[in-house]
């Protein structure tokens, strides 16, 4: 599978450069059309398609279409990649850090969550993968799909760039019955109390506030769970108070407002 996107083709009703029928599926190539034949004849190719929308289009039918684009004077090559990267089932890369490269989960990591797992003290603060691999698996192409499409954001990957080792997790999510989102992180043994999670949490808080516009971020941790409870203090978040998850005490923090924070 192709690294990203290499080319964009444009086959508007205004300018056809060629023949929808001529159009060959090519890793790396996004075919952007106002015009629902050509959306359709593209997509029965396997090609990865996005329909334009305006205003002299607005009785074409585009089926089974989960993204469009409305203002194609604004898009630009990371717009495009990311349209690009979300059809053909590729990771969108998130942040990056002296150390630290952050990613879009993908199936291809469930092996190296399950060794990061299979330390006692990584659950012992947190819900466990599933036993049965196959589902783990079942798990994280739903959230693929379903989080990472609608929201944009969600728990994401932690690679070492000196090694390309996965050691992590860590994210924005959405706990029902809460007002804000919540803060998560987990980096495996072998690569604590090296300044991984602070490098990586901090890099989040930037990233929310910047690219996301999140004003503010909670997090729970379960009561003791002393050294994640002192990184979200390292991190600036106060301690609101106590509540229940699952049966079991968790001290509930929440940030300063990110932008006052200067992230």
């Amino acid at each position: 599978m192709a690294d990203g996107l290499r080319k964009v083709c444009f086959m508007l009703r205004e300018k056809m450069e060629e023949e929808p029928e001529e159009a060959e599926p090519q890793e790396g190539v996004l075919y952007v059309t106002d015009l629902g034949e050509v959306y359709t004849a593209l997509q029965q190719r396997g090609c990865f398609v996005l329909p334009y929308l305006h205003e002299k289009n607005r009785n074409e039918s585009f089926p089974g279409a989960f993204y469009a684009v409305e203002r194609l004077e604004e898009m630009d090559y990371t717009s495009f990649d990311l349209a690009y990267r979300r059809l053909a089932g590729l990771p969108w890369n998130i942040l990056e850090t002296k150390r630290l490269m952050v990613r879009e989960t993908t199936v291809g990591d469930v092996d190296s969550f399950y060794r990061i797992y299979q330390d006692p003290s990584v659950t012992a603060y947190m819900e466990n993968l599933f036993a049965d691999r196959d589902e783990e698996i079942a798990y994280i192409r739903d959230y693929i799909r379903k989080v990472y499409a609608f929201y944009g954001y969600g728990m994401w990957t932690v690679m070492e760039k000196g090694s390309g080792e996965i050691i992590g997790r860590a994210g924005i999510s959405w706990r029902e019955g809460y007002d804000l989102p919540e803060l998560g992180f987990v980096i495996g043994v072998p690569w604590q109390r090296q300044g991984y999670a602070y490098e990586v949490c901090r890099a989040i808080l930037v990233y929310a506030w910047k690219e996301l516009g999140i004003g503010q971020i909670q997090a729970l941790v379960m009561e003791g769970n002393e050294r994640s409870a002192k990184l979200c203090k390292k991190l600036g978040f106060s301690r609101i108070g106590t509540v229940w998850e699952d049966g079991a005490a968790h001290i509930l923090f929440r940030s300063g407002y990110l932008e006052e924070s200067g992230c």
